[in-house]
């Protein structure tokens, strides 16, 4: 049986931070959780309608040219690099994005303390 080394809280943060992400997707988890499956649909929706209208066209181009289309309908080409998820990005940029733009908006520093005197 292996025994695992005990980390201090400072290595503990710094692999929190490397191995940790976050959805920056500007809208909450949880509406995330319905828009990816909307926006899949989406791109299926389009892909089938202008399929569909390809098809109605197809009568009347001539063989070659009908012949092309209906590859290029079986491959699923319209499909190709369409709609792609967004990438997490790791905690330890996170964090170090909402510090930079704390300074940069003047927030970093704490409010003056006035004396009671």
């Amino acid at each position: 049986m292996t025994t695992k080394t005990p980390r201090t809280p400072q290595e503990k943060k710094a692999l929190s931070y490397a191995c940790d992400y976050r959805n920056t997707y500007n809208s909450s988890n949880k509406s995330i959780r319905t828009l990816i499956p909307a926006h899949k649909a989406g791109e299926s929706r389009k892909a089938r309608r202008k399929a569909s209208q390809a098809l109605q066209v197809a009568d009347r181009v001539e063989d070659a040219e009908a012949d092309l289309l209906e590859s290029s309908l079986k491959h699923d080409v319209e499909r190709v690099g369409g709609w792609r998820k967004w990438e997490p990005v790791s905690l330890g940029d996170t964090v170090d994005h909402a510090s930079r733009r704390r300074e940069r908006l003047g927030m970093a520093s704490a409010p003056p303390v006035e004396d009671e005197a």
